[in-house]
């Protein structure tokens, strides 16, 4: 007796969850006032109200899973009617890789034609092949009919591409408003420019810029030292109805190591480039040299050629230049030393780091410089070693070569930095500027 009334209780309480589950599920669809669809690799169509939204964006994040609720897109064309938005469904997609945006249109354009004409008027703006993974596009649904009425494609930072759908496809781009605020921030090096940036919230495209900055005066593994001061000051771009804060460039940048100040200034040249200088108005950026001797005649270019010794064609990885055995070689630029030794049929051989991308390398040598080895420190122009005809080698020349990302490339074609010192008007105006700018970036830190 005791056992069967055990059973009807349990079965009782389950008959009321199961009531109490029913009934819940069916307010919380009496309660809905804006419905919204989600990424679409997730096959289910949720329909929440706008604190629901709002959870599941916060605990979805992390899965990739992305929620966009209509009244929270407030008007991506300012000129748009408040109503209409109102009646419309929205699907966040988010472009695969590889994946083509027709495709992506059959979900909601069932001909073929329309889908043709639809893709024929964007081109006319935007080269849909420019579409990238994780690229995120806009589809608006009127509620009644699910009958597709618009899309957006943000194709810029601060450009929106608006599709809007009907008889006539119109297509136009739309500039979103733009908010620059100037940031500054200092901080300590204990472990790395990176990392400890990182721990001091600078945002990441910002380092990795600081560090291109400097990567062709500074060796971060030797020169950056625990207590390493770093003061920096950069732009963040607000950008009208877009979730992201995006960030522009380094305005103002100071690396002060054992007592040496390294500080850099944007300016833009008369010409046109945006680049960086220090105090004195020079360049801070240097350019890798293309003829890194004196006198120097070019004997063999680079490319595919027939080689002098063994007579097969071969590509010729560098320039060579014929110049008098012993005649002084220059640093292309400034690095560091990663090989000085014999390496084959280069002969006597010299190969300079100058950053994370760029090298330089020196073949057929007679010698090297006294006191250079793996490791040391050079300056552009520095001597480091003397033609030679080493190696496999014909008579005297210096085999150069530029090595760009562990692949060599034509040193006559290379385009780096000019290395250029302001002079007269436009030195006036970058110092004028460069006063206005460290007196900002001062104010900043000190608010």
């Amino acid at each position: 007796m005791i056992v069967r009334f055990k059973y009807f209780f349990y079965f009782t309480l389950f008959l009321l969850g199961y009531y109490f589950f029913f009934t819940g599920y069916q307010n919380i669809n009496l309660q809905i006032e804006n419905p919204v669809f989600i990424d679409e690799e997730v096959s289910k169509k949720l329909i929440l109200n706008k604190e629901q939204t709002n959870t599941l964006l916060e605990t979805n994040t992390q899965n990739n899973i992305i929620v966009k609720d209509e009244n929270e897109n407030e008007n991506e064309n300012e000129n748009e009617n408040e109503n209409e938005n109102e009646n419309l469904l929205t699907t966040v997609v988010k472009v695969k890789q590889n994946q083509t945006f027709s495709n992506i249109l059959k979900k909601y354009i069932q001909s073929s034609d329309y889908s043709f004409k639809i893709i024929n008027e964007i081109n006319k703006k935007f080269n849909l092949k420019k579409l990238r993974a994780n690229q995120l596009i806009y589809f608006y649904q009127n509620k009644k009919d699910n009958k597709l009425e618009k899309i957006i494609i943000p194709i810029d930072s601060d450009i929106n591409l608006i599709i809007k759908l009907g008889e006539i496809v119109d297509v136009e781009k739309n500039v979103l408003n733009r908010t620059i605020e100037k940031k500054s921030q200092e901080y300590t090096i204990n472990d790395s420019i990176y990392n400890d940036g990182i721990k001091n919230n600078i945002p990441v495209n910002i380092l990795i810029k600081l560090i291109k900055l400097y990567s062709f005066d500074l060796d971060f593994q030797r020169d950056i030292r625990k207590e390493t001061k770093i003061s920096i000051s950069y732009d963040s771009i607000i950008i009208d109805n877009r979730d992201e804060i995006f960030f522009g460039d380094i305005n103002y940048a100071l690396i002060e190591i054992e007592g040496n100040k390294l500080e850099y200034f944007k300016f833009i040249t008369n010409d046109g480039y945006t680049d960086y200088f220090n105090r004195k108005g020079e360049n801070v950026k240097k350019s890798i040299l293309k003829t890194p001797l004196d006198g120097a005649k070019l004997s063999s270019g680079f490319g595919m050629r027939k080689h002098p010794i063994s007579g097969y064609n071969k590509m010729h990885r560098g320039v060579d230049f014929a110049a008098p055995s012993g005649t002084p070689i220059y640093a292309g630029g400034n690095g560091v030393i990663e090989f000085a030794g014999n390496n084959g049929g280069y002969g006597k051989y010299i190969r300079i780091r100058h950053n994370n991308e760029y090298k330089t390398a020196y073949a057929h040598l007679s010698g090297y410089k006294k006191g250079l080895g793996v490791g040391s420190r050079v300056n552009q122009g520095d001597v480091i070693g003397y033609v030679g005809s080493t190696g496999i080698s014909t008579g005297p020349h210096l085999h150069y070569e530029i090595i760009f990302q562990n692949k060599q490339i034509n040193p006559l074609k290379l385009k780096l930095p000019s290395g250029k010192i302001l002079k007269g008007q436009e030195l006036e105006r970058f110092v004028s500027e460069m006063k206005t700018i460290y007196a900002n970036h001062l104010n900043l830190l000190f608010e």
